[in-house]
């Protein structure tokens, strides 16, 4: 297939890219570089610097590039910034994204995979998280996930758009050529790992009061290129919906310590802090759905493995892209 790819050069959306090609798609890349990363992009894939805001440009893009389908990670991902500028991610989530609906829709596409968060729900009223928990975000962030989520479903209703949207809980890891480098990291095992590389003197446990094990939040962690392999199998004619994506375990701040120490064989200092307001204790997916329904399968599950791979990517490129 023709694949139109926007945020092709930030984190998931490079391997996403990468792993297309590698199925043998033909793959177009989108991206206005803000957060993404011009050598993110695979060599193979066709690269477009532009701006979703700019009707024009996605119009005359989609209309050139003429895809099968469209995968939509273009979109800011900060909850804290949510908080404090919610007309950023409002005018970026959902005005430029529906921009990119109107441009799929006038060239013919009718297949959208959406990059979409388990933001969408909230605090969870039970764990694991499936999909037919309400949804109550408490942050713009993923207020504006859920309003794109929305959008797509009366796109689908009345434009017969088939679309899956996958909401992710926590990437990690890195493939062969790619890896997570964001301007600002705000992701726990790279924070980690900075340490290890000698970047930053410790690391942070924001709560250790939490009503889990060892008092530390529990997370959910997915392996980049699982995450990947479930985009490519929501390309398949038919599939369409809402699913999660995880691995259905989960590991507190500190067992994510202790395994990067362990991978890195290096102690890593930490500084307890007091939680942050809107951190659940426990987040962690059902994924059934998404194995039931798309036959997808994690053949990378454990939190070793996902940090040896981002270790493997990070000792590689200790200044990430900017190497």
């Amino acid at each position: 297939m023709n694949i139109f790819v926007t945020g092709g050069a930030g984190y998931i959306g490079s391997i996403c890219a990468e792993e297309l090609l590698n199925a043998g798609h033909d793959v177009t890349v989108y991206d206005n570089l803000s957060e993404g990363h011009r050598s993110a992009v695979d060599d193979r894939a066709v690269f477009i610097h532009a701006d979703l805001s700019d009707r024009d440009a996605i119009a005359g893009a989609m209309r050139d590039a003429k895809p099968a389908a469209v995968l939509h990670f273009a979109g800011d991902a900060l909850v804290g910034e949510s908080m404090s500028n919610p007309s950023k991610y409002f005018r970026n989530n959902v005005c430029n994204g529906l921009n990119l609906l109107d441009a799929a829709e006038a060239a013919g596409v009718k297949k959208f995979v959406f990059s979409s968060s388990c933001a969408t729900y909230g605090p969870p009223d039970r764990v694991p998280m499936t999909e037919d928990l309400p949804q109550r975000p408490i942050n713009p962030y993923g207020e504006s996930k859920l309003l794109f989520e929305r959008m797509l479903y009366w796109h689908g209703q009345i434009h017969g758009l088939e679309f899956v949207a996958l909401r992710y809980f926590n990437a990690a890891g890195a493939s062969a050529q790619f890896g997570e480098h964001h301007r600002m990291e705000t992701h726990l095992i790279p924070n980690v790992l900075k340490v290890a590389l000698g970047q930053a003197p410790n690391c942070q446990i924001f709560g250790t009061d939490y009503p889990t094990p060892d008092g530390t939040c529990i997370r959910d962690y997915i392996h980049i290129v699982d995450l990947a392999q479930a985009h490519i199998l929501a390309l398949e004619p038919g599939r369409r919906g809402f699913y999660n994506l995880g691995n259905g375990g989960g590991y507190s701040v500190r067992q994510v310590i202790a395994a990067c120490e362990k991978i890195t064989h290096q102690p890593i200092p930490y500084v307890e802090k007091p939680r942050r307001a809107g951190d659940p204790p426990r987040l962690v997916a059902s994924a059934e759905k998404a194995m039931r329904e798309l036959g997808w399968k994690p053949q990378f599950p454990g939190l070793e493995q996902i940090i040896a791979d981002a270790w493997r990517w990070h000792v590689a490129h200790p200044r990430g892209y900017a190497d």
